[in-house]
């Protein structure tokens, strides 16, 4: 997950992390050691974040002057920006080799820091480090959030509406777009995320979860309370699944001790221990592949 850049943090708790991990393969710091590759122990995106967005030309509107851009492209000026682009590729490239070898540099003085950690203590400080994120244990889907309708308009014949901006809640404004998420689902909930984003947009406990499932091999459809959610992703199988698990044992966890049995009738309203207290029974929770009306 961290090096796929879905944990959001800092570059220095990155780093910590990378150097935890060289602990924990290789213990103290030796010139000897062996050394993994960066991309193995720091996320890659976070270096070509720093890289500079390349320039655009900006676009030529009179049609005379884009037929003479033209005409010049195809002879010597075309050779020319070849020319530049491959420097300004080469650029990038050493650029991006000297903020490698900055990180790795970083990296290894914290590594030296950590000179005596045994390999179960460095274990467990890279996970302590990692369990501050709050969706720490959830599994995190890719997905794009297609297209959102409340409640009242179901059934109505209402078109759904394109999902726009964040944060996201049932009040918020519409447009055209849709908004790239990471669908995170956990023990307890599923939560959507702003990539990069430390804290969900929104999360829903399984007791508000009314029913879940594929439309197609890749639209996901979710429905909770207030509102339907259609979801774009090619994981539309892994995450049902996944879903299913969960609300099976969420179920199970809800049924009566038989001591419990014997000495009082269940309460129908009754959720799991650590669920959100407005949810609704678990006897309306669907299948997995089933959709609200």
């Amino acid at each position: 997950m961290v090096l796929r850049g879905y944990v959001p943090t800092s570059e220095e708790t990155l780093q910590t992390l990378a150097a935890l991990r060289l602990q924990s393969l290789n213990s103290d710091f030796s010139n000897h050691a062996p050394f993994p590759r960066l991309e193995e122990l720091f996320p890659p995106h976070v270096l070509h974040a720093r890289l500079p967005a390349p320039c655009h030309r900006p676009s030529t509107k009179c049609r005379g002057a884009r037929l003479r851009a033209g005409l010049l492209a195809g002879g010597l000026w075309g050779q020319a920006l070849a020319k530049q682009r491959a420097e300004r590729d080469q650029r990038l490239r050493g650029r991006l080799r000297e903020e490698g070898a900055s990180t790795m540099a970083a990296i290894v003085e914290k590594w030296k820091l950590l000179q005596g950690m045994g390999r179960p203590e460095a274990m467990a400080a890279y996970v302590a480090l990692v369990r501050e994120w709050p969706g720490f244990g959830s599994t995190l889907f890719d997905v794009d959030l297609r297209a959102v309708r409340l409640q009242r308009d179901r059934g109505s014949g209402q078109p759904w509406q394109w999902a726009a901006l964040t944060p996201f809640s049932p009040q918020s404004p519409v447009g055209a777009g849709s908004q790239r998420l990471w669908l995170g689902v956990g023990a307890k909930a599923v939560s959507l995320y702003k990539p990069g984003e430390l804290e969900p947009l929104d999360s829903f406990c399984y007791g508000r979860i009314s029913s879940f499932g594929a439309s197609d091999s890749s639209t996901f459809r979710l429905c909770v309370e207030d509102r339907d959610l259609l979801f774009e992703t090619s994981q539309v199988d892994e995450i049902a699944q996944l879903l299913n698990t969960y609300l099976v044992s969420a179920g199970a966890r809800r049924l009566p001790q038989p001591q419990e049995l014997a000495t009082s009738p269940p309460d129908p309203t009754a959720l799991p221990q650590g669920l959100c207290p407005t949810a609704g029974p678990w006897q309306h929770q669907p299948s997995t592949g089933s959709f609200c009306s």
